[in-house]
């Protein structure tokens, strides 16, 4: 159906499949970088529940006044996605990465994620991990709000950009409760969405120690998602569940198998106690706390936290979930999400038949559509 309405709309058939997905994780099993005096070099690791030790979480400086909620977000804004750019020059009439056009409403996806965050976390305790490359682009949606931008020199995968906002977050407050919301996915429902962050939050509440991760129950056997494979449930709860393991792009063969199995689809967003993550990562990737943990920052007075040059410059790129999640699956908990449609947009097929789905036919810059026989087929969206 959704391709029939495709074709109908611009005379070009769009077929529904597997897209690549927005993050690129390395293709390497084991990141290895020479940072001078540090040497990062992750290793499998398996966390005890038990354990509560915070020695190597890092400490708060002085005597920092404690806000009153201790709900924090970070949302993350500094992907390239090179592969959008085609679709961004239609959109927007530039080279700008996808989350800086409006493509659903009059928003951009950073103005909408910022709006969805603000549904039930403080502005002021909202951190937003941005590019340096693209200021031109963020300043105009999130200048002169109350939140602070941490500027990153380039991208380089999710973990510096989650870690670095974490270090931030643990000094200031270290009973923070933290969700980490990607900007370039889709819901269809925000209400929805973030009536299902607030019961990721309460469970955080209740259980210190593990990290929730939010997972859509798939509808195909889709090979260019990430995936949570789930175990037994948790108290009795219907939609929360102990993670066994994650897998990243996978065969056909094991995406069936996922499938049949009740694995969910990964939709990166995360909420969980400050401590916990960051001792996830000492466990994990210890150098890279490390350099954030030991690095001098400028802060402007304009809100920006601006991460010096000569820090990404040495290092690797690394990935969140591949790097860190996947080796510390203990302890994390799958919360799957209820009554709403997700897309991570990863795919410009994949933006089409949101679009579609969403309002009923497309918009006008969708009639620039290249020959589908010249374009791998590809779209994926779960509802």
């Amino acid at each position: 159906m959704t391709q029939e309405l495709i074709h109908s709309a611009n005379h070009t058939a769009v077929s529904r499949s597997s897209a690549p997905s927005a993050r690129r994780a390395s293709t390497t099993a084991q990141v290895e970088a020479d940072w001078g005096h540090f040497t990062f070099k992750p290793e499998p690791h398996r966390w005890h529940a038990q354990s509560t030790n915070l020695r190597e979480v890092p400490k708060h400086r002085g005597a920092p006044v404690m806000p009153v909620s201790h709900r924090w977000g970070i949302v993350l804004a500094g992907d390239d996605d090179e592969r959008m750019q085609e679709v961004t020059q239609w959109v927007s009439g530039d080279n700008r990465p996808k989350q800086f056009c409006r493509l659903f409403s009059g928003y951009t996806l950073l103005e909408e994620t910022r709006h969805r965050a603000e549904r039930s976390l403080p502005p002021e305790q909202i951190l937003y991990s941005v590019t340096q490359a693209h200021a031109q682009y963020y300043l105009p949606s999130l200048a002169g709000r109350p939140g602070r931008r941490i500027v990153q020199p380039s991208n380089k995968g999710t973990a510096p950009a989650i870690l670095s906002a974490l270090v931030h977050i643990a000094q200031t407050d270290p009973n923070a409760i933290v969700a980490v919301l990607p900007c370039d996915h889709y819901f269809s429902s925000e209400r929805a969405f973030m009536t299902n962050v607030e019961s990721a939050f309460r469970v955080a509440e209740e259980q210190s120690h593990p990290i929730v991760l939010l997972g859509v129950a798939p509808e195909s056997p889709e090979v260019d998602c990430g995936w949570i494979e789930i175990g037994e449930e948790i108290d009795g709860r219907s939609r929360l569940f102990r993670v066994d393991g994650f897998q990243q792009k996978p065969p056909l063969a094991l995406a069936q198998s996922l499938l049949r199995s009740g694995s969910l689809w990964n939709t990166s967003v995360m909420v969980g106690h400050v401590h916990t993550f960051l001792e996830m990562a000492q466990a994990t990737i210890p150098s890279l706390l490390q350099v954030f943990q030991s690095m001098k920052v400028t802060s402007l007075l304009d809100g920006e936290i601006r991460i010096p040059d000569s820090i990404y410059d040495r290092i690797a790129p690394t990935d969140f979930s591949r790097h860190m999640l996947a080796l510390a699956t203990d302890r994390l908990l799958a919360l799957r999400l209820e009554n709403i449609g997700w897309s991570d947009l990863g795919d410009p097929y994949r933006i089409l038949v949101t679009l579609l789905e969403k309002n009923g036919s497309l918009p006008s810059w969708a009639s620039l559509w290249p020959d589908p026989e010249a374009v791998p087929r590809t779209s994926a969206v779960s509802t």
